[in-house]
Parts: structure tokens; C-alpha cells; sequence
């Protein structure tokens, strides 16, 4: 009986001393470090978040060609597609009507922008 008890405390014991060393190493010996990544990484929200930042900048500016300038680090897409795309996952998520509202008159003042262009 006391055999098995002390079986059971060293296991947990041991246990317990794995997963310490293993954070701790994890933490500071060896952490993961995220660099040299490109912002089409971002989560949905955050990408929302950039393109209100963007909308919020062109209200002041009225300039949609640096507002398109600063929404194509994002990739691919035309800027006025990847405003879409936040103006779409902002509506979805509960943004207040005035930031919605900003929004889409980026999303308006690209696809006019970028009908000037073609």
C-alpha cells in the first residue's frame, strides 16, 4: 500500500517537474518568434480594424489613391475588394453604424477610383 502511494506522488511529482521545465523552456530558453511576416497573415479583425484605420485616415485626406495604396499591402485583391471584404466582416461583427458608415464610403470612393483607372 505505502509502495503504491509513493509510485503515485513520484509520477506526479515527476509529472508536474515535465510540464514546469517544458514552460520554461518554451518561455524563455527557446520562444517561438514571428517575423518577416506579411500583414495578409492578419485575422479577420484585425484586417477590419486596419481598413476602418484606413477609412478613418480618408475621411481627412480625401485622397483614394493613398487610401488604395495602404489597403495593397493585403495582397492580391483590388483595394476596393479588401474594403469590401471589411466592410462585409464588420457588418457581420457588431461595428458601430458610424465606423460602418466610414467604411463604406471608402468601399464607394475605391470602386470609383479604381473605374477612373481602367
Amino acid at each position: 500500500m505505502n509502495s503504491t502511494r509513493s509510485l503515485w506522488i513520484f509520477s506526479l511529482l515527476a509529472l508536474l517537474l515535465g510540464i514546469g521545465i517544458g514552460i520554461a523552456y518554451g518561455w524563455y530558453v527557446d520562444p517561438v518568434d514571428y517575423f518577416d511576416l506579411t500583414p495578409d497573415t492578419l485575422r479577420p479583425d484585425f484586417k477590419a480594424d486596419y481598413v476602418l484605420m484606413t477609412a478613418e485616415a480618408y475621411r481627412v485626406e480625401q485622397d483614394p489613391g493613398l487610401a488604395a495604396r495602404r489597403l495593397a499591402i493585403f495582397g492580391t485583391k483590388s483595394p476596393s475588394a479588401i474594403a469590401a471584404d471589411g466592410l462585409v466582416y464588420a457588418r457581420a461583427n457588431g461595428f458601430s453604424n458610424a465606423d460602418v458608415t466610414l467604411m463604406q464610403e471608402l468601399v464607394t470612393a475605391l470602386q470609383a477610383w479604381s473605374g477612373i483607372l481602367q
